[in-house]
């Protein structure tokens, strides 16, 4: 499956299927929504925090799949298997974050 990461685009493998999944700007407008918060960056500082709930994580990843073009309920996420386990979710949600928002800076690190 062709993805393009500089649209925020990655693929998955869930239940044995490749998934397209991308944080659109519905699908951010979709957590804002589930996540109570105002904007981009009450979302950003909830995920940064790195303290994220197995409900949480199918949130972002059922508004990932959405997003994709994938007809898919965060019910029906929540019963997906991945062939690596909640750690291969957690994988899923991270990337998926860091396509969406930017890799995390290094503490101590200068930008050129």
């Amino acid at each position: 499956m062709m993805v393009n990461r500089r649209r925020g685009e990655i693929s998955a493998r869930l239940d044995g299927k490749d998934y397209r999944l991308c944080l659109t700007l519905g699908a951010l407008a979709e957590l804002e929504s589930a996540f109570a918060t105002q904007d981009i960056n009450g979302l950003v500082q909830r995920f940064a925090s790195g303290q994220l709930a197995s409900r949480d994580m199918a949130a972002i990843l059922g508004a990932g799949l959405r997003g994709g073009g994938n007809d898919l309920t965060d019910e029906q996420v929540l019963g997906m298997q991945c062939d690596e386990g909640v750690v291969g979710f957690a994988r899923i949600v991270a990337e998926l974050l860091a396509v969406t928002f930017g890799e995390p800076e290094s503490a101590g690190t200068a930008n050129p």
